[in-house]
């Protein structure tokens, strides 16, 4: 299976609310800021004054490690795949077989969307807020997406389903509307009908 990388992902500084001096840390905390505001908010109503702020660093040291707003939107794009990408490999290396990890990887995706502050798929929303498909963060939303229905193929291949590919396509199209029904709307009403789509899912694997 490919998996698409990018780079390391960034720490979280644990002392974010302290107005600290720029440091070591600077950097991290710049990232770990704008990955909570950009998601909260949305990327474009996010000015840089505000990540400056918020970050407690300088004008100078968040243009010294980044250039410009752009730079870190990628890197928030890229990281947000990141752990999506390390989070869906634990499960996989943990789970008994293929049908427990997606049994857990689907509860998880119920536990986001039913969780206080979810705003939907950071990917999605990344992909609204840029309508230009030739943009690179619109590249860095496809290959994460195209990863994503990869390795869920391989997990229904595993399972024995016969057409894990559309099993895959399926699952991620569900996943989808879950996660923006969920926010959208009632997130309990959207989540059960995830599970009922998935259990189908599996259904089919079982009875070949």
């Amino acid at each position: 299976m490919t998996v698409v990388d990018y780079g390391p992902a960034a720490q979280r500084d644990p002392a974010l609310s302290s107005p600290l001096a720029p440091g070591p840390g600077a950097k991290d905390r710049i990232v770990a800021v704008a990955d909570s505001l950009f998601y909260s908010a949305g990327i474009h109503a996010v000015g840089i004054d505000r990540l400056i702020s918020e970050s407690c660093v300088t004008k100078a040291t968040f243009y010294k490690h980044f250039g410009a707003k752009e730079t870190l939107v990628v890197r928030y794009v890229q990281n947000r795949h990141h752990t999506t990408r390390d989070l869906l490999m634990r499960v996989a290396e943990t789970a008994s077989d293929a049908q427990s990890a997606i049994r857990l990887i689907t509860d998880h995706i119920v536990t986001q969307s039913t969780s206080s502050g979810f705003r939907g798929c950071a990917f999605i929303n990344a992909a609204t807020e840029y309508p230009d498909s030739r943009h690179l963060v619109r590249d860095i939303v496809s290959a994460h997406r195209d990863w994503y229905t990869a390795f869920m193929a391989e997990l229904f291949r595993e399972l024995g389903h016969p057409m894990p590919g559309d099993a895959a396509d399926e699952f991620v199209l569900m996943r989808d509307g879950a996660m923006s029904g969920g926010y959208a709307s009632d997130p309990i009403a959207a989540s059960a009908a995830l599970v009922r789509s998935v259990d189908r899912l599996l259904d089919d694997a079982c009875r070949v």
